[in-house]
Parts: C-alpha cells; structure tokens; sequence
C-alpha cells in the first residue's frame, strides 16, 4: 500500500535521537531550545515555542489571543477538528466560513460574518497551498482582529520570498508523523509579538516560572505541552533535509498536474506562480457525475494499493457541533467534501511509484465516469 503521506527517516535522524536517549536530559534540557532556534532561522521569525502536539499549539494560541467565553473566531470548516475544537474549548464560538474549491477560505466572505464579539480570524493552508493571507490580513486590520494561521499542513511554503509564519499575529504547525517534518507528534507555534511568545512558553509548562534555587511561583493556569529532548532532536535533523522533502513532494505533485490536466472527470489544485506549496496533500476534486460512486472508487483504489484519503468531513458536521451550535450548511464545504479525495503524494515514492498511482487512479476513475449521479 502506498499511503497517501508518509515520513521519512535516515539514520542521521536515528543517531540523533539515540544521542538523547544516552544522555542525561530526556526533557527540559539543551534540544528543544535548539531546535526552535534553527525553526526562526529557517521561517525568519523572531520567536518558536514548540509543543508536545500541534493541538496543544493551537489552544495555548487561542490562549494568548486572550480568546474566552463570548468571543467569536471565524474559521474554516474544512480542517481538522482541533481548528475549532481548541477555542471553543476556552468558551468561543465558531463562525465557519465556506471555503474555494481549493479548500482555503474564501476571503470573500469572511467580512459578512464580523460582529462585535469576534476576536480573531484562523484561516487553514489547506493541503499546504498558502490562503489568500494578504486580503485576509488586511480584513483584520480594518476590524482590529487578530489572524492566527492554522499552517499545520505548510511548514515550508511560502509567499514570494517570505515564508508561512511570517505573515499572521501566531502561526501554528504541525510535526505529526505525516508531515514533511516530523517529530512523531509535535508541533510549534511561530510568531514575532514577544508578549505572546512569553505567554505561550508559560502555557505549555504548568504557567510556572522559576525563581531561585528551588522556589518557583505558577502566575496562570497552564498545562504540561512540552517537547520532549528526543522529538526535538528527531525534529532539528529533519530539519535540515525539508527543503529535500518538499522539493520531491513537488516534483511529484507537477507529474500529476501533468497526467491529470485537462481531465473532464475530476480537477486538480492550482498554485500561484509567487507560491510554494509543503504538498502536505495532493487533493483531487471529483466532478458532480462521481459524487455518487465515491464511495466504490475509494474502496477500489485502496484494493489496488493506493492509501487515498478524504481531508475532511465539514467540522460542523459532527455530531457534537451540531448539538452545541446548530445544524450549518455551507455550499462549497458540504461539496468539496463530496468530491475530495488525497491520493498519495510524499517524499518517499520514487517516480515509478507516482505513475503507479497516476494510472491506476485514472483506470478506476475512468471506469465510473459513465455512471453519474440521478437526482
């Protein structure tokens, strides 16, 4: 089976986690201070706090955002449900905002949904590919919100010359195993504002701060989110092989751009010529006439080896947002939803690999084209 993401390890990485390992700190020592300074090195960020999760990451954001009870976030629905589950944790309320068939939000309905009570904005990079971040600053700007980029899937894409996390208030990314960079589970939050990096830190360590000695004082209420020595070790090795990693996503994702375009069937993801995209997936979006049989595709790809995904099911769609806020439809979510699917795309496939994968999706695809959709 070749999944649709996967990581990569050498044995650079091994001996340096087996460095931590045989050393005196598993936690709290040199590494992870280490590895957020090669993080603002290589973003051009002034500060990195890294966490045990990228979940972890987004609460303790939302948290120096000084997001609680009453407050409104506006956000997409297409993302993982740690986006809207980490603030509304802390009392606020989801405002979701549909998305483009690219699976960003649409920027240009994010005003309409301003009230008096929302607090910030947090767009998704969805599948890697930057938003519209520029327009949606400028937004924030206007109505004195806050922009908190949810980049779990961007580590490594860019704008021009200038990196994801160089853009929003905090910038959250994800070190999960699928990831092009990884730390097993992990992630970091990135920013340049010196009051919330300090926030942050306090948050992820009990809220504590030492003083001398022995004597310490907990100043707020905060919780045990840090990096393990070893992640971050596994975490700064990667690190200096992601611009391989991302380089092989994108030859890989131009193949198919390639093989697939032009199709009737399906489209795919279009990037900017100023974006480079991480390729944490290659999302495909089938036509209307293969909403109906996406099902069956599905199962047929993963017999024949291919590790296809959907990324994701609308988070208003659960069961428990539906009981909390109400039912939501929104037109473009509730479709991408119906057509997307991620078909293998990382930096452990070789070419051969890709037009594997190429083939069989266009056979299995191609065999259901004539059967449609009766409504």
């Amino acid at each position: 089976m070749i999944p649709y993401s996967r990581q990569s390890i050498n044995q650079n990485d091994i001996d340096e986690v087996v460095k931590v390992l045989q050393s005196s700190h598993l936690t709290q020592g040199k590494e992870v201070k280490l590895f957020e300074d090669a993080i603002c090195e290589y973003i051009g960020c002034r500060y990195a706090v890294t966490f045990n999760s990228a979940t972890s990451a987004l609460l303790a954001s939302y948290s120096a955002a000084g997001i609680g009870e009453g407050d409104e976030v506006i956000t997409s629905p297409v993302s993982f449900v740690a986006t809207s589950n980490m603030f509304v944790n802390l009392g606020a309320k989801p405002l979701w905002c549909d998305i483009k068939l690219d699976g960003n939000i649409d920027e240009r309905f994010i005003e309409r949904l301003v009230t008096s009570k929302t607090k910030a904005i947090v767009p998704v990079d969805f599948a890697g590919k930057p938003v519209e971040i520029k327009k949606i600053n400028e937004i924030a700007k206007k109505h004195d919100l806050l922009v908190i980029q949810d980049s779990s899937h961007a580590f490594g894409s860019a704008i021009g010359e200038k990196k994801v996390g160089t853009f929003s208030d905090m910038t959250i990314f994800s070190f999960h195993a699928i990831k092009p960079l990884t730390t097993g589970e992990g992630g970091c939050v990135v920013t340049d504002n010196e009051e919330f990096a300090a926030h942050l830190r306090l948050f992820r360590s009990h809220g504590i701060v030492k003083k001398q000695l022995w004597t310490s004082d907990m100043v707020m209420l905060g919780h045990n989110f840090r990096m393990t020595e070893f992640a971050a070790a596994l975490g700064r090795s990667q690190l200096s092989r992601i611009d391989e990693f991302i380089g092989r996503r994108n030859e890989i994702a131009e193949y198919y751009d390639e093989r697939f375009q032009g199709h009737k069937l399906f489209t795919t993801v279009k990037l900017d010529k100023n974006t480079r995209s991480s390729r944490h997936l290659y999302p495909i979006i089938l036509s209307l006439a293969l909403q109906c049989p996406k099902e069956d595709i599905f199962t047929q790809l993963q017999e024949r080896g291919l590790g296809v995904q959907v990324h994701y099911k609308p988070i208003y769609q659960n069961s428990f947002y539906k009981k909390r806020f109400g039912e939501v439809n929104l037109q473009v979510s509730d479709d991408f939803y119906r057509s997307e699917l991620s078909i293998p795309c990382h930096q452990e496939m070789s070419m051969e690999d890709a037009a594997f994968v190429a083939d069989t999706f266009l056979e299995i695809v191609e065999k259901y084209g004539y059967r449609g959709c009766s409504f």
